[in-house]
């Protein structure tokens, strides 16, 4: 753990034995953090949040530039560490890993000297009226294990970038790629204390969220665990980001490039982290005129990727993170066959032979899905792909609805019109037409319903983490 200047390696937390996902061996045991060390990271961040908030814009900026620059130095280092952490293949994670990281603390450097108020005209009096906007203090950053250098984009660069200061607490399945970059933070000149790196588990995450000494909270994960945040945060009426699960729904209309279509919905659902990304479209909803053509391609290219050692260049689908993950996402397709809520067209196993002891799956995709069935609503987070067929454009926006989600959505169309039309009816914060985007730095991301609320990313993710103060100055007197 790095609290203020100081690397801790015992924790009040314990200890847990961090297992490689592609083989299913220990590869290092850490220290978790629990009450003290989470007392003792506030104390750190709020020691620390007065000059670095009082810190001249363009040596903030700068000092954001330089964690930038860092970043893509050790790239190819930063992907290693994330392959090994959390199974990624190694030809994606230098995307997750530091390319868009880098992006992100660019793109925030970028807003350290321009975030300013607004004049406001006043009546009936004489007087002058301005908003200033201030960081507000110590914010709480938990991320999740599938991609946590992506998170640290989104949350710590626009937090930072705001004059606040930081305690992050990474996964335990995922906190290498987070201490790395804490070091990296140091090297780049950012003051002890502004940032601090906590590992840990339920117990610290608790400490954490309820701490009185936080002045807000950004969190990503699922919706159990959100609960419990915003239990926590009651206690001390601390503000909360939510970036939450989901079910995406990917519209696939008659007149689509079904080539293109079908690529993206294979690739984005069941290889693309082996299926472990909450915006990812794991509902795939066809038109019934080209449903057959679709699921035939869908099957063919499925079973063309290669699951494998996620450190192998011809590797598509790596390992599933940890054995419960694997264990409960088997259980969810044993269900789903036991309930017929769908029919199984290809995968559905566990992967054996050579891949036996790593926790692989094979890629598994489910045709004429009832959309009403745990199939089809609840969040899997693996490589499981539902497939449902509509009829005309009001039944496919009725089915991308039925969902308590509301993060993303997709539609396939080269109709204009159509595509207007159901992207203005369908309830998404991040909605693709005709292709994936993944997070542009300058977009706002966020969901909507159960989802959660809140924005990373653009204008909007800076807004965030600054509230206003208003200044009234009366002439009159």
């Amino acid at each position: 753990m790095l609290i203020g200047a100081e690397w801790i390696s015992e924790g009040t937390g314990g200890r847990y034995d961090h297992v490689n996902p592609a083989t299913g061996k220990v590869q290092r045991s850490i220290a978790l953090a629990g009450p003290s060390e989470i007392d003792r990271a506030v104390a750190a961040a709020r020691t620390a949040f007065p000059k670095w908030k009082a810190l001249p814009s363009n040596q903030r900026r700068d000092i954001m530039l330089r964690i930038a620059e860092l970043l893509r130095r050790d790239t190819d280092e930063l992907a290693g560490i994330a392959t090994l952490e959390n199974g990624a293949p190694s030809t994606f994670t230098p995307i997750l890993a530091g390319e868009l990281p880098a992006e992100y603390f660019t793109y925030y450097g970028g807003w350290v000297d321009k975030l300013c108020g607004e004049a406001i005209p006043v009546y009936p009096m004489q007087a002058l009226d301005y908003t200033i906007p201030e960081p507000y203090g110590v914010v709480a950053v938990i991320i999740p294990w599938n991609g946590p250098l992506t998170s640290i984009g989104q949350k710590v660069a626009a937090a930072l970038a705001a004059g606040n200061c930081v305690v992050l607490k990474p996964s335990e399945l995922a906190p290498f790629t987070s201490l790395r970059f804490a070091e990296l933070c140091l090297e780049a000149g950012l003051p002890p204390g502004v940032l601090n790196v906590v590992p840990g588990g339920p117990k610290g995450g608790e400490a954490l969220v309820s701490h009185p000494g936080v002045d807000k909270i950004s969190f990503t994960g699922g919706g159990a665990t959100a609960t419990k945040v915003l239990q926590g945060a009651a206690k001390s009426l601390t503000p909360v980001i939510l970036e939450l699960g989901g079910k995406s729904a990917n519209l696939v209309f008659e007149d689509a490039d079904l080539d293109k279509a079908v690529a993206m919905a294979v690739q984005t659902s069941v290889a693309t982290l082996s299926g472990q990304g909450c915006v990812l479209p794991t509902r795939l909803i066809v038109q019934d005129s080209v449903y057959d053509e679709v699921i035939e391609q869908v099957v063919d290219l499925t079973e063309s990727l290669t699951v494998g050692d996620p450190w192998d260049p011809a590797t598509v689908v790596g390992p599933v993170v940890s054995a419960h993950h694997c264990s409960r996402i088997e259980g969810v397709i044993a269900r789903a066959r036991q309930e017929g809520a769908g029919e199984l067209l290809t995968g559905g196993e566990r992967v054996g032979g050579e891949l036996s002891g790593g926790y692989y799956l094979q890629p598994t995709i489910f045709g004429d899905v009832d959309n009403r069935s745990h199939l089809a609503q609840e969040e899997i987070f693996g490589p499981v792909l539902s497939v449902l067929r509509f009829r005309n454009e009001d039944e496919a926006v009725s089915l991308a609805n039925d969902t308590k989600y509301g993060l993303g959505a997709f539609v396939h169309t080269t109709n204009l019109t159509t595509a207007h039309n159901v992207v203005r009816r369908l309830d998404a914060g991040y909605i693709g037409v005709n292709g994936f985007a993944l997070m542009p730095p300058n977009a706002p991301f966020g969901g909507v319903k159960q989802s959660g609320y809140g924005r990373e990313g653009g204008s909007d993710g800076i807004r965030e983490f600054v509230q206003s103060k208003n200044v009234y100055i009366d002439l009159e007197s």
